[in-house]
C-alpha cells in the first residue's frame, strides 16, 4: 500500500468539517476562521476562499450535482456559494442560535439545517426561501440527513428522542434502502475509514496517524481521504490500495 499526502494550508484556525464533492474533484474545508476553502483533490491547489460569516463555520456540504456548497456557522446562517466561482449565492437567515449541520435532500432541491436553538428548518436551494421549521426538539439537534427518496428528514439532538439513545447524537444517516436510521458512528461511503488513531480498511490498519495528523474531522472519497486539523492544516491522501 502506497499514499501520497499533500497538505493544505491557508486557514488561520483549526478546521471543523470537510467534504469531497460528488465527483470526488474538489475538497471544502470549514473552519473557525470564519472562512470555508475550496481545493483540488488531485493537485491539493486552492481553488477559492468563500468568505461572508462572522463566525466559526461548523458544517459544510456539496449539493448532489456539485455545483452548491452550503455552510453552517456560528453566526447562526447558512450560506449557500457557487462551487465553480465561490461566488456567494444566498444568505438563510431565521436560527436564533449556531447552525451545527447542514444537508441537501437528494434531488438537491431543498437544503436542511439543524441548528443549537432546538430546531430543524427546511430551505428551498435555488432561492434560499424559508420552506419550514421542524419543531419539537428540546436540546440543541446536532445532526441531519434525508433518506433516498428525499421524504423524511431525520435529525439527531443533543438529548435525543431516537429509543436507547442517553445523550448526544453527533451524526445520523439512512441505510441505502432508507428503512434504516445509523446514528452517532455512521460508516463514511467507502470501504476506507478514519479512526482514533489509524486509517483502516475493515480489520486491517494502513496508516498510523501521529499528533500532528490526528484530525478533527475527516471525510471519504474512494481511496482519497481528507483530514481536518486543529491547527488550521487539511491533509490530502491519496491512498493506493494494492
Amino acid at each position: 500500500m502506497r499514499a501520497v499526502t499533500s497538505t493544505l494550508e491557508g486557514h488561520t484556525d483549526g478546521v471543523r468539517a470537510v467534504a469531497f464533492s460528488p465527483d470526488g474533484k474538489l475538497v471544502a474545508s470549514a473552519s473557525d476562521d470564519s472562512t470555508v476553502r475550496l481545493w483540488e483533490a488531485e493537485t491539493g491547489a486552492h481553488r477559492s476562499t468563500l468568505e461572508g460569516h462572522t463566525d466559526w463555520v461548523s458544517a459544510v456540504a456539496f449539493s448532489p450535482d456539485g455545483k452548491l456548497v452550503a455552510s453552517a456557522s456560528d453566526d447562526s446562517t447558512v450560506r449557500l456559494w457557487e462551487a465553480e466561482t465561490g461566488a456567494h449565492r444566498s444568505t438563510l437567515e431565521g436560527h436564533t442560535d449556531w447552525v451545527s449541520a447542514v444537508a441537501f435532500s437528494p434531488d438537491g432541491k431543498l437544503v436542511a439545517s439543524a441548528s443549537r436553538d432546538s430546531t430543524v428548518r427546511l430551505w428551498e436551494a435555488e432561492t434560499g426561501a424559508h420552506r419550514s421549521t421542524l419543531e419539537g426538539h428540546t436540546d440543541w439537534v446536532s445532526a441531519v440527513a434525508f433518506s433516498p427518496d428525499g421524504k423524511l428528514a431525520e435529525t439527531g439532538a443533543h438529548r435525543s428522542t431516537l429509543e436507547g439513545h442517553t445523550g448526544r447524537v453527533s451524526a445520523v444517516a439512512f441505510s441505502p434502502d432508507g428503512k434504516l436510521v445509523q446514528t452517532n458512528h455512521v460508516p463514511l461511503p467507502s470501504h476506507i475509514f478514519v479512526k482514533d488513531q489509524w486509517i483502516s480498511i475493515g480489520q486491517q490498519r494502513l496508516i498510523w496517524l501521529p499528533p500532528e495528523y490526528r484530525p478533527t474531522c475527516s471525510a471519504v472519497n474512494k481511496q482519497m481521504v481528507c483530514l481536518g486539523h486543529s491547527s488550521g492544516r487539511t491533509s490530502l491522501f491519496k491512498l493506493d490500495v494494492l
